[in-house]
């Protein structure tokens, strides 16, 4: 079993990829190795999911954002999921945090997320800091292979 990596779960049958449940520890070091993650948000009953830069914080995601749509879903439900994957030839993780969505208003709380190693794939300009405080994360490895037969041909003898 991979480090970090949790009990070997009940989805393994015989032939198919093996998946790993990942303790809170392995998923906190997926999350810190990345960078670009998914944020969901629900409002009015409609889901939306945007592709945002993060950083980690102690226990906490950061992000930041201009005044738009993320800022306008947020304020009406804090309550959001954010998503990362990371994968290779031989392995694939996925971590999903589910927590409270948060827009840093101090400023000694915004000078300490400025100070933070935020990396923007894109040159826009963004001042407004969101921190989501988990309240559940969970995560799942899996070992890739090829896709097992789906069907087997029929021989035409009778059963």
């Amino acid at each position: 079993m991979p480090d970090g990596a949790g009990r070997l779960t009940d989805r393994m049958n015989e032939g198919a990829p093996a998946v790993w449940d990942l303790d809170e520890d392995a998923c906190w070091n997926l999350l810190a190795r990345g960078e670009v993650g998914r944020l969901a948000v629900a409002v009015g009953g409609r889901p939306d999911i945007f592709p945002v830069n993060y950083v980690v914080d102690g226990p906490r995601l950061l992000f930041r954002t201009a005044p738009g749509s993320k800022l306008t879903d947020l304020a009406e439900n804090a309550e959001v999921a954010f998503e990362v994957d990371r994968w290779d030839e031989h392995q694939a993780a996925s971590v999903v945090v589910k927590g409270t969505a948060t827009r840093l208003a101090r400023q000694a709380d915004i000078d300490a997320a400025d100070a933070l190693p935020l990396r923007p794939w894109i040159p826009t300009l963004k001042y407004r800091w969101v921190r989501i405080t988990p309240f559940s994360i969970t995560g799942r490895l899996f070992t890739r292979m090829p896709e097992p037969a789906r069907y087997v041909a029929s021989t035409g003898a009778a059963d």
